[in-house]
């Protein structure tokens, strides 16, 4: 069954889901539809469906009645049969915040038996932008014919592209200087863009070497580093990083976040704070500060790479300890009886997890700042720590991925 000859189904639809669908039903049976919005009646193409399958998915092709919050497209060519990564571009800017509320909302209920109502927070620009325009990182591949573009959703096929409208003006600049979308290049190569918001060099990598005029930079001071700066409190916090290192990609997003985990911290002068997931030391540096010199961070990360550029970032901060390995196996090695005042935690999509969140319990932290990017995961770890005698407390969401059903989350855990 191709897409083009998939059947098509009238179906209403209901409400919103985790991942960038709404759920609706088709002779009693679950259908995640991708591209609609809740309260919509439309013509859908299964996309993956079969009387064993436990649901099915479609994509909607044909807007029968419309809901309020639809607008045109900000991005086609992430639509209906499109590339993943903006799949809400058909829904206005604060219908998207609504949508990314309700998910959150529905996965603490479901998942942790807590009932928080919380506003999906802008950033400064996105309104004017169109919700575009704000990725300092953007990644690509290209197809067989070596033209640059992205995997459409749920296939492993690569459509040309010839912009990315997500993509920050430098970003966009720099794929233009570099023929990013004019040249060919070589068939499955895959091309990282990175240009830093606050003006710093932008740098090209292909399959993770520096590029330069369409061909390997073999300058021997080819650029393989990205800087950013981080404005906090009245204070400048400058960060290098491998260009290809983990950094938030949403311009505004490393101040919004510094400011709510150090705000979700509160007064930890004088304290132990442990920043677990501490990648390149974002968060760790201003935590460094609030401490003051009394206090100490204990900074842990399994990624080499991350590691020394956060020792190169907290150079000169004798407060910090910076620990290299996986998270649960360096909690594990802490002197028995170890504990921490405050613990900041930002791990990977898939969340920290029962261990590790049964670790840091143990070591009796007052307050846990739980960073996350996915719901489902945080609501589930909040569900783990709300066991181990802990409250939730503050939460705040913050929309930084317009276009794509991602948000961000800061939660405050507090015993």
């Amino acid at each position: 069954m191709t897409p083009e000859t998939s059947p098509l189904i009238e179906i209403e639809i209901g409400p919103v889901a985790h991942g960038g669908h709404c759920v609706a039903r088709h002779d009693g049976r679950v259908v995640f539809v991708r591209h609609t919005l809740p309260g919509e009646r439309v013509r859908a193409r299964l996309t993956d469906a079969g009387e064993s399958a436990k649901f099915w998915r479609a994509d909607a092709v044909e807007i029968l009645e419309a809901s309020p919050d639809r607008v045109t497209p900000a991005w086609p060519e992430a639509g209906p049969g499109g590339v993943g990564g903006g799949e809400l571009s058909h829904v206005s800017l604060p219908g998207q915040r609504r949508w990314k509320a309700a998910v959150l909302r529905e996965q603490l209920s479901r998942l942790a038996t807590i009932d928080r109502d919380v506003d999906v927070e802008e950033m400064p620009g996105d309104e004017a932008r169109g919700g575009l325009g704000y990725r300092t990182r953007i990644d690509l591949v290209a197809d067989a014919e070596g033209r640059a573009g992205m995997v459409r959703h749920r296939s492993h096929d690569v459509v040309p592209l010839d912009s990315m409208p997500l993509a920050s003006e430098e970003v966009a600049a720099l794929a233009v200087a570099e023929g990013v979308f004019t040249r060919t290049w070589g068939p499955g190569a895959r091309l990282e863009l990175v240009a830093p918001a606050t003006g710093g060099a932008p740098v090209l990598l292909v399959d993770g070497k520096p590029a330069h005029g369409g061909k390997p930079d073999r300058r021997p001071n080819a650029r393989r580093s990205v800087h950013e700066v981080v404005d906090h409190d009245g204070r400048q916090y400058r960060y290098r990083l491998p260009a290809d290192g983990f950094w938030q990609v949403h311009r505004e997003a490393p101040r919004a976040l510094v400011g709510a985990v150090l705000r979700a911290a509160g007064d930890v002068r004088g304290l132990r704070v442990l920043d677990l997931y501490s990648g390149a030391g974002l968060f760790t540096a201003p935590l460094a500060d609030a401490v003051g010199p009394d206090g100490s961070v204990v900074a842990v990360e399994g990624d080499a790479d991350a590691v020394r550029a956060a020792r190169r970032n907290a150079h000169g901060l004798d407060r910090v300890d910076l620990r290299h390995g996986a998270v649960e196996r360096v909690l594990a090695g802490l002197d028995e009886g170890a504990r921490a005042d405050v613990v900041v935690l930002d791990p990977p999509r898939v969340g920290a997890g029962r261990r590790v969140v049964d670790q840091v319990a143990a070591l009796s932290p007052s307050r846990v700042v739980y960073v996350a990017c996915d719901p489902a995961a945080l609501a589930r770890d909040v569900g783990y720590l709300t066991a181990r005698g802990y409250e939730l407390g503050d939460l705040r969401a913050f929309d930084l991925f317009p276009h794509t059903h991602h948000l961000e989350a800061v939660a405050v855990m507090e015993r």
